[in-house]
């Protein structure tokens, strides 16, 4: 490990640098073909190489100065990379992430000060700060919302949705869906395990935070009808995960949170670009005008289900590996005493339920289902996209099967365990190896059956609904957008869709209006009569004397 004043590297920071590189590469060769024919591709590859250096500059940082200078200059790449977008919301989308992730830097700011008052001291490797004081707390709450707004998590996600939606579907696996995560959570588990000294107070509060952000984000996502802002949510559904496994407080939950981290980086960004290939042959993202596309696209299809598989927590995939961590180490914190981790384990465990159900409905939709008119008036031919964009989707969903299957071998014993400094083994690693030769033998079997079934002579019909046939009837299709529908009128869940689709959780839009109720009051008292100026000056002084000479 090296460490100076400026720069440090130890095993967590090289970890989060290696995989920051893979990601920038996968990302530009994927450009190469999504991102063809636009205007301004110089400019785009060059914030992308600028997030790229930004980002190794944020790992590697000891000084928490130089750390906050790499991590504001990524604010503004993000809000040039998300102008690149061609939706009517991008202007809008790219303020909102900015003033969001900028008013969030500057509480990062105020916590230095603390740090500074506390410690004497800015570099990261020299500070250890108990949290038995109010300025303390202070401190860490700042810096942890700073955190918050880069991964994603609530109250400070609103932007990552709306992102996914409006930007260019490289941009958002570039950096809601991988980097912003690895690098929001590296900063959370830096505060937490290295700059303070936590309590069983801030560990609840991180585990209340990632309960919340698990189930809010993912019932948003159930009803969902653009492909990408569905896929925006549960990029703050799973961020839960990773703040609920750094809550726990002990080795395996953090452990499983930060080896969640990067499993979520892979198949997030998998899904995403496998679903931007899909953008890029028929121009839309609109679940409606989808369909059938398993057919038309088969190595997309098959890239997508695996990563549905993963982020839905389905073994052997990485994403049940991390998980299961993570539950492990929620339930190492009943020995503390309490009954509370039921609530998180709950929690953890029906997120997990919702997204499976969810991307039921999107791959259906999207792959499985009847053929839109849409689709059927293109007549796709099977065609995939060109390997600039195949080969990222495939590289990352091969990850996403080895991470699973090997998760002890490669990415735990290798990465996680000694960024952590966790001796292992512990208890809670799963039997990767058993199970999945039980899964593959349970698919032999039922493969066997299947071939003894099409040995029977069978009879063979189109697909129909209701004894109409599709074919003739395509109104009669069943797309799969409206799954889950009927959840908006069940009891209190159809206020709180209302106040959603109303933005009454969206911390931009509330603070927005906040500030217009302030502004108006005040134009209407400057309103450039001098009269009315005369008058609040007398009131104004007539305080004053009051309050004087009371």
């Amino acid at each position: 490990m090296f460490s100076g004043n400026l720069f440090r590297l130890d095993n967590l920071s090289i970890f989060i640098g290696i995989f920051v590189g893979i990601f920038s590469l996968l990302v530009i060769l994927y450009s190469l073909g999504f991102m063809r024919g636009r205007k301004g591709l110089f400019r785009y590859y060059f914030y992308i190489i600028a997030t790229f250096i930004a980002s190794l500059g944020v790992v590697f940082s000891n000084n928490l100065v130089l750390f906050v200078v790499f991590w504001g200059f990524l604010g503004l790449l993000l809000y040039l990379l998300i102008g690149f977008g061609q939706r009517r919301n991008t202007h809008y989308t790219a303020k909102k992430t900015f003033i969001i992730v900028g008013g969030t830097d500057a509480l990062m700011l105020f916590g230095l000060a603390l740090i500074w008052h506390l410690s004497g001291s800015l570099e990261i490797n020299k500070i250890s700060i108990a949290l038995d004081s109010k300025a303390a707390n202070w401190a860490y709450l700042c810096l942890a919302a700073a955190a918050f707004a880069k991964a994603g998590a609530m109250p400070f996600h609103t932007w990552v949705p709306d992102t996914a939606e409006d930007a260019p579907t490289p941009v958002t696996a570039y950096l809601p869906a991988s980097l912003d995560k690895l690098l929001g959570i590296y900063f959370l588990a830096r505060i937490s395990l290295d700059m303070f000294q936590m309590n069983l107070t801030m560990n609840t509060l991180l585990l209340v935070v990632g309960s919340v952000t698990v189930i809010a984000a993912v019932m948003m996502a159930l009803i969902q009808h653009d492909m990408k802002r569905l896929l925006g949510y549960h990029a703050v559904s799973q961020v839960g995960y990773m703040v609920l496994g750094i809550g726990t407080g002990n080795p395996i939950g953090i452990a499983g949170g930060v080896f969640h981290m990067l499993n979520h980086a892979i198949y997030k960004s998998c899904l995403f670009l496998s679903g931007g290939a899909v953008e890029k042959r028929t121009g839309t993202t609109e679940l409606e005008k989808l369909g059938g596309f398993a057919k038309i696209m088969p190595v997309t299809f098959i890239t997508f289900l695996i990563a549905s598989f993963a982020i839905s927590g389905v073994p052997p995939f990485n994403g049940f590996a991390s998980k299961w961590m993570v539950y492990q180490g929620i339930i190492e914190t009943a020995k503390a005493g309490g009954s509370l981790w039921v609530v998180w384990l709950v929690a953890a465990m029906f997120g997990s339920a919702l997204t499976l159900a969810s991307f039921m409905k999107l791959v259906h939709t999207i792959f499985l289902g009847q053929p839109s008119i849409m689709v059927r008036d293109a007549k796709y031919k099977r065609q995939e996209t060109g390997p600039t964009m195949w080969i990222p989707t495939v590289t990352l969903a091969t990850l996403c099967v080895i991470f699973g299957v090997f998760a002890y071998q490669v990415p735990l014993k290798v990465f996680i365990f000694p960024s952590l400094d966790v001796k292992a083994p512990f208890t809670g690693i799963w039997s990767s190896g058993l199970a999945t030769g039980l899964l593959l033998l349970a698919i032999a079997v039922g493969f066997i059956i299947y071939l003894i079934g099409t040995a029977v002579k069978t009879r063979t019909t189109g697909a129909f609904v209701g004894g109409e046939v599709l074919d003739r009837h395509p109104d009669m299709r069943v797309s799969g957008v409206e799954f889950y529908e009927t959840i908006r009128n069940v009891g209190i869940l159809k206020t709180i869709y209302r106040l959603a689709e109303r933005r009454f959780f969206d911390i931009y839009d509330v603070s927005a209006k906040i500030t217009f109720v302030f502004t108006g009051i005040f134009r209407f008292l400057h309103n450039g009569v001098l009269s009315t100026y005369l008058a609040w000056c007398l009131l104004g002084m007539t305080i004053l004397f009051y309050i004087l000479f009371k």
